[in-house]
């Protein structure tokens, strides 16, 4: 390591570990279990840490690898894109770079009720509560997810290639996050930077959908900054498409879940609606969109609650941002404002006020790309 990096990284590494500490005290008021689970978050995270390097130093290594850093030119590109035109957090999140040796970063475990669609939430200290709890080590997510459906509850596991730290700490650029193509490179480095932009605690579905807004109008202005067209765009639509499918699913299962009616009964409703599901999903396939199977092991695979609550948090709201973001003039320091002031209100003024701005974007949005007819 080049010794002009090593009082920095150093002197990092007190500030995590200081960090860390005060996290594992936190969670000794909180139980044995609890302890537990934030040994493991302090000492897969103080790991992940260690792993950090400066990308500049990686670039003058004529020993690494020539598409390793090839890649990390243009996702150094990206983050300078990141802030100087969308206004993101100037930090050095994401000008690091670790080699975690493994598909995915973490493991989060999503949790509900039998009749519920709400995430059972979990409550960290800086994070506030959130819609999943993560774990370093897929072992560990599985056993937790095995206690949970011991005890009756629907349990999905979902893997994460990045996360963000909310600027408490210098996010590194992960390996898990090269192993799709660059544009997705970009895509994520706006996604997390967005989470450090704004964040408000106890509300997943809003962070994540201003994150994903974020990242989907990020993406795009990059691309046309460079001349390049977006990615397949039937590709987008049909993810798109499976969205709707999932919401509107969610949205009767509310109903049944509400209707009061004895377990039984609401039992098999609600297996009625994911076959409904996927009686809709391969009518879809395979009358527009001439076969295309990208989806079939999500939909075949077991469904439950659990499993359909990422749509509900990273979509629910996106429409919502982006018709704000069309009031704010389309710039992005106007935009962060007129968010932050969406984000004091109180939460049920918020939702409504979300509401408000999803029905005006649906009604109010010029025709996009037709999925079945690819015309405009």
């Amino acid at each position: 390591m080049n010794n002009k990096y090593r009082p920095r990284i150093a002197a990092g590494l007190r500030q995590i570990r200081q960090k860390l500490a005060a996290l594992a005290v936190g969670g000794l008021l909180a139980g044995c279990s609890t302890v537990d689970y934030y040994v493991q978050v302090s000492r897969g995270h103080l790991q992940l840490m260690q792993q950090r390097e400066p990308i500049e130093q990686v670039l003058a290594d004529p020993a690494r690898d020539a598409l390793l850093r090839q890649r990390l030119v243009l996702a150094l590109q990206a983050r300078s894109f990141a802030s100087s035109a969308l206004a993101l957090p100037d930090n050095q999140s994401y000008r690091v770079f670790a080699d975690i040796q493994r598909p995915v970063v973490l493991w989060n475990v999503y949790v509900t009720a039998e009749f519920s669609l709400s995430a059972e939430e979990q409550c960290f200290p800086f994070a506030g509560c959130v819609a999943y709890r993560g774990y370093y080590e897929q072992s560990r997510a599985r056993g937790a997810a095995a206690v949970q459906q011991l005890a009756g509850k629907d349990v999905w596991i979902g893997g994460v290639e990045a996360y963000s730290t909310l600027g408490w700490f210098d996010d590194p650029l992960l390996s898990s996050m090269l192993l799709r193509d660059d544009q997705h490179v970009a895509a994520v480095i706006f996604h997390e930077l967005a989470h450090q932009q704004l964040y408000v605690g106890d509300d997943s579905a809003f962070n994540e959908s201003f994150a994903s807004f974020v990242e989907q109008e990020g993406l795009r202005q990059w691309l046309a900054s460079r001349g390049e067209a977006p990615g397949n765009p039937w590709q987008a639509c049909r993810r798109q498409q499976l969205t709707t499918l999932v919401l509107d699913t969610r949205a009767r299962l509310e109903r049944v879940y509400a209707s009061g009616q004895p377990a039984a009964r609401m039992r098999l409703a609600k297996q009625a609606e994911f076959e409904r599901l996927r009686a809709e999903y391969r009518q879809l396939r395979d009358t527009r969109w001439q076969g295309d199977g990208r989806y079939d092991a999500w939909i075949d695979g077991p469904l439950n609650n659990a499993k359909l609550l990422p749509f509900g948090l990273y979509e629910q709201w996106v429409p919502a941002f982006a018709e704000l973001f069309e009031r704010s003039g389309r710039r992005w320091p106007a935009f962060y404002t007129a968010v932050e002031r969406l984000a004091e209100q109180p939460p049920a003024a918020r939702q409504q006020r979300l509401h408000e701005l999803l029905a005006a974007h649906r009604s109010n949005r010029a025709a996009g790309l037709n999925c079945a007819t690819g015309r405009h």
